[in-house]
C-alpha cells in the first residue's frame, strides 16, 4: 500500500513538473514573475511598452506584445511563445547591445551625450506629411526628425518614453533642441502630443 502511495505521489509530481515546463514556454496575460519582467524590459527597451516594469502581464503588456508581433510580421496573439521570445531577444541584442539598463526606466548604460529636447509626435497620416523620410525610409515608429546640425542623420538614439530610434528625417520647424518622433498612426502621434524628453545619443 505504501509503495502504491509513493508511486502515485511520484507520478503526480512528474505531471506537475511537466505542466510547469509547458506553461513556462508561453508567457501570457495573468502571469507574474521575473519571466514577465524580462519580457517587459525588452518591450520597453524597444519602445513598445511605456508602463513601468512590474512583473505583471496585464492589458498594456499584452497590447505591447501585439504591437511588437505586428511590427515583425509574427502571428498576432498577444502571447510570448518561443518565436516571439526569440524575436524579442534578437532585437534586444541588436539595439540594446551596448549594455544592460541601469534601472527600471530602460536607459542604456553607455551613451555619448544626453540632450533635453521638446518632442512632438507625427505620422504619415498627418495632413501634409509624406510616407517617406528625408533619407527615403518609409515613415514608421523608431525613426525621428532632427536638426542635422545638432544630431547628424543616421545617429542612433534612445528617447525616454519612446524607445530606441534612428535620426532619419528633417523638418522645416525642427531646429535646435526640437525633435519629431514618428508613430505608426495619427492617433498614436496625437496621444503622445508634445512633451519634454531626454534624448540619449548612443
Amino acid at each position: 500500500m505504501i509503495k502504491k502511495i509513493i508511486i502515485t505521489c511520484t507520478l503526480v509530481c512528474m505531471i506537475v513538473m511537466v505542466s510547469s515546463v509547458s506553461l513556462a514556454k508561453t508567457i501570457d496575460r495573468g502571469q507574474r514573475g521575473h519571466h514577465v519582467s524580462k519580457v517587459q524590459t525588452m518591450l520597453k527597451h524597444q519602445g513598445f511598452l511605456h508602463d513601468s516594469i512590474d512583473g505583471i502581464y496585464g492589458h498594456n503588456t499584452e497590447q505591447a506584445v501585439r504591437k511588437f508581433q505586428k511590427s515583425k510580421g509574427l502571428p498576432v496573439d498577444g502571447r510570448v511563445g518561443p518565436t516571439t521570445m526569440n524575436a524579442l531577444e534578437k532585437m534586444e541584442t541588436r539595439y540594446g547591445g551596448h549594455g544592460t539598463e541601469r534601472n527600471h526606466n530602460g536607459v542604456p548604460n553607455k551613451y555619448s551625450k544626453v540632450l533635453t529636447m521638446e518632442a512632438s509626435g507625427y505620422s504619415s497620416q498627418d495632413p501634409g506629411n509624406g510616407k517617406y523620410t528625408a533619407t527615403g525610409s518609409r515613415l514608421r515608429k523608431g525613426l525621428v526628425s532632427v536638426d542635422p546640425k545638432l544630431i547628424p542623420l543616421g545617429t542612433r538614439l534612445y528617447i525616454e518614453g519612446y524607445g530606441y530610434a534612428v535620426a532619419d528625417d528633417v523638418g522645416g520647424a525642427i531646429k535646435g533642441h526640437r525633435i519629431d518622433l514618428a508613430f505608426d498612426s495619427r492617433a498614436e502621434a496625437l496621444q503622445f502630443g508634445r512633451q519634454s524628453v531626454k534624448v540619449y545619443i548612443l
